[in-house]
């Protein structure tokens, strides 16, 4: 049977007459399948307002081991609020819905709370109601750990449940509605030249989402790609049936048929360089370094090793998210003389700006068009850091909006 999942964000249904535009969306798509399941996030500034009487109620000791499973319960009510609402405006022009919670849906987690991973979603019952004709309306962001507790997905994790949803139905299509209409070639905002890209491969857009592109969630990504679900990106602020050609279709790298060099120009100012001087060299300083960072649940990204001007010592050079910045230094302080630096100095304001495609597979000469892109408009690189379909460098934030001008037009 062809079924279908829509994904509808904070902003599509932030309001009741946003859910009733959602609920008309749903119903013009009952034209396509009778096979339908709607993911939804909570109400626009709902979980923001969540999360803040959480920090309230359990003060400082917020992300405690003793608290992290009630912060879920809190947070994950925003989304089942939205979900009973728009299965009521459903049932209200007629159809056939019920909503369906994370310990309902059986979709299953481990027990990192918060931040919590899919372990699998199985539930006949759920498959059976949704080839029967009703409409599915599930919570998204949430799941349940293996005690039966509720747990969540981390900030977008909707457009994980969305795409877990589609991989246990095997859905034909996975629609993530948004109010983006599709995957641009970089920020609009920055430059009115940046355009909707028709289709992209799992590839590309994974890196887009973890270097800075805010459209989809990097685990949804991960998922789709591990699963081959194709994903749709759209906009629920058209028309309520989406025309040829609409949105961004994320898919293999064999149905693209003209592949760019570069695909889109991604940035992240949620950057801090950390440089480390004078580190003693020899076998297993890096794994302490990096082994307590990781222990301390920071993700470090670039990381640059050179000789230093001293014999037996070397430089280290790493970046990690800004917000992460004030503990990764306390880690590292707190390593002492296990690793034996002469200084570190942590720069936080600093922005990434990298370009993506699969083209670079069989194109030279893509790094030296972005850093002479970068030379003209005298914009000095800090950290280089490359793999097989990315470019990212790090420079000075002040020049990041003028870096992506740069690169979107040198790769036309």
């Amino acid at each position: 049977m062809n079924r279908l999942v829509l994904k509808f964000g904070g902003t599509s249904v932030a309001n009741l007459e946003r859910i009733a535009h959602v609920a008309d969306i749903v119903a013009a798509r009952r034209a396509e399948t009778r096979a339908i399941a709607v993911v939804v996030s909570a109400m626009s500034g709902t979980t923001n307002q969540l999360v803040e009487w959480t920090k309230g109620a359990a003060g400082p000791d917020l992300h405690g081991k003793d608290y992290d499973d009630e912060y879920d319960v809190v947070v994950a009510s925003g989304e089942q609020v939205t979900a009973g609402l728009l299965a009521l405006a459903l049932r209200r022009k007629g159809l056939k819905a019920r909503s369906w919670l994370g310990w309902q849906l059986k979709l299953n987690t481990d027990e990192a709370h918060g931040k919590a991973r899919i372990t699998g979603c199985d539930n006949p019952e759920f498959i059976r109601s949704v080839d029967s004709g009703e409409i599915a309306v599930v919570a998204g962001f949430q799941g349940v750990d293996e005690n039966g507790r509720v747990s969540t997905l981390g900030r977008g994790g909707s457009d994980t449940s969305a795409v877990a949803v589609a991989a246990a139905l095997k859905a034909s299509l996975c629609d993530i509605y948004t109010d983006v209409d599709g995957v641009y070639t970089t920020d609009p905002r920055i430059t009115s030249k940046a355009r909707r890209l028709e289709k992209i491969s799992y590839e590309e857009m994974l890196e887009l989402a973890s270097l800075g592109a805010k459209v989809l969630q990097t685990r949804s990504v991960e998922l789709a790609m591990n699963h081959r679900v194709p994903v749709r990106v759209l906009s629920s602020f058209e028309g309520p049936v989406p025309s040829p050609n609409t949105g961004t279709l994320v898919c293999d790298e064999e149905q693209i048929v003209e592949k760019q060099v570069v695909s889109g120009v991604a940035y992240s100012r949620d950057e801090a360089k950390f440089s480390m001087i004078g580190v003693e060299d020899h076998p297993g300083v890096a794994a302490t370094i990096f082994g307590a960072l990781a222990d301390a649940g920071v993700n470090v990204d670039m990381i640059v090793q050179a000789s230093a001007k001293t014999e037996g010592r070397q430089n280290i050079v790493f970046t990690c998210p800004d917000r992460d910045a004030s503990h990764a230094k306390a880690v590292i302080e707190g390593l002492g003389k296990k690793v034996g630096y002469e200084s570190l100095t942590v720069a936080r304001d600093v922005a990434k700006v990298s370009v993506i495609g699969v083209g670079m597979r069989s194109h030279a000469g893509v790094a030296k068009t972005m850093f002479q892109a970068l030379s003209d408009k005298g914009i000095n690189i800090q950290v280089i850091s490359t793999s097989e379909i990315k470019i990212s460098v790090l420079i000075d934030a002040s020049y990041t909006e003028l870096a992506v001008r740069a690169l979107h037009t040198a790769y036309g």
